[in-house]
């Protein structure tokens, strides 16, 4: 994908257009439980700190939306960082994790007590909540996660989420927070995806120049085959840009869950269901919880190495992994732990959580479970990684 600008992209399908009529949006206006991100351009200045008027003007709009009891909206926020920087006396975002993380436990509690004070104009009350991946690819966690999500809706107050910049690392980060709301989404059984940043939508050339206009639609990746998405924003104060929200948006289309990409400052009309932005239709249904945030969220603890017959099987089949089709183990881990399944040229063909210490497989390599519990006892006649437990992150056939 190059870097051309914020949508770069080269010419798309005949349903591109910028003046088509407006639409009605029928899985817009039915959607109940909606999950909102915005982006740290749309909240801040240039020079960092929040801008209170764009704050309000976002609220605003999000509190209409619950206006009446019958729609609930969870707000994934970024700005955490942003907020932090001309506090701390710093012209632009560091490169560094540890004045990222300072940055974010100045910038966190503005931007909470900032949303906090706005909506007590509605009289909604804000909860915040923090994540990190390492949070959330672990089932009890998940569970847990959500049932906070869900009592906070269901008491009648809003979420603000936020992935946990102060204590997470490079190797337990979501990496961007559209990311996090498609998983957010999934994780509270959202109707309806809203990524709202400072461009208003996906384009087939870069905005603004002669002939380049707005993909209004997409209904699957075939969509976007030709299309060549940049990278960053133009504002320069968030880690995310279209190609973040891309991936978003096939992650919870994928999972079932529609999503509409737009500009904050036309949030109303896409809540409203009016033809802005582009949106994306769903394209799959709703998969297991787990399964989704082992994919997407998790960092694997090491890895397995497989033997072709053995990927054939767990690719092909989706069956559990066995002992006699693993070659090799790669890193230290513990039972539980997520672990990437690798075939023999390296490549990762799946995931999932295995069963035992990453010190008791070479033992198991190559050998049936029935011999395995003849001699070291009944519970090793056992998957290495249950099928249940296991997603496969490739659908090509191994020779």
């Amino acid at each position: 994908m190059g870097p051309r600008g914020s949508t770069g992209a080269t010419r798309a399908r005949n349903h591109v257009s910028e003046h088509r009529p407006t639409e009605h949006r029928p899985a817009v206006t039915a959607a109940r439980r909606i999950v909102v991100k915005v982006g740290s351009s749309s909240l801040t200045t240039a020079s960092g700190g929040l801008d209170a008027d764009r704050v309000d003007a976002l609220v605003d709009v999000l509190a209409k939306v619950r206006d009446g009891g019958e729609r609930e909206v969870v707000l994934v926020s970024s700005g955490a960082i942003a907020a932090g920087l001309a506090p701390l006396g710093l012209v632009r975002r560091p490169n560094d994790l540890a004045r990222q993380q300072a940055a974010a436990s100045v910038g966190q509690g503005l931007l909470v007590a900032r949303y906090t004070a706005s909506f007590a104009r509605y009289g909604v009350r804000v909860g915040q909540v923090l994540l990190t991946s390492d949070d959330t690819s672990r089932r009890a966690h998940y569970r847990n996660a959500y049932r906070t999500l869900d009592q906070l809706l269901e008491m009648g107050a809003l979420p603000v989420v936020n992935e946990n910049d102060t204590v997470a690392t490079d190797e337990i980060r979501f990496g961007d927070n559209d990311r996090l709301a498609a998983l957010v989404a999934h994780l509270v059984h959202a109707d309806l995806l809203v990524l709202l940043s400072d461009i208003d939508g996906l384009y087939d050339g870069p905005p603004g120049t002669p002939g380049a206009a707005r993909i209004a639609e997409v209904t699957g990746p075939d969509d976007l085959a030709d299309v060549t998405i940049g990278s960053v924003g133009k504002a320069g104060v968030g880690t995310g840009g279209m190609v973040t929200k891309i991936e978003a948006a096939r992650i919870a289309t994928a999972a079932g869950v529609p999503v509409v990409l737009t500009s904050a400052s036309r949030a109303a009309d896409a809540l409203a269901g009016r033809d802005t932005g582009t949106y994306f239709h769903r394209t799959g249904r709703r998969t297991a919880d787990r399964l989704l945030w082992l994919a997407h969220a998790s960092t694997p603890q090491g890895a397995l190495v497989l033997d072709d017959g053995a990927v054939r099987a767990v690719v092909e089949r989706r069956t559990s992994l066995l002992p006699a089709g693993i070659s090799a183990v790669e890193g230290e881990f513990s039972a539980g732990d997520p672990v990437e399944l690798r075939d023999l040229r390296g490549a990762p063909v799946a995931r999932g959580l295995v069963n035992f210490d990453a010190k008791e497989i070479p033992q198991l390599l190559g050998r049936s479970t029935r011999d395995l519990a003849r001699e070291l006892g009944p519970a090793y006649e056992r998957e290495v990684v249950h099928r249940d437990d296991l997603v496969v992150l490739t659908s090509r056939r191994t020779p």
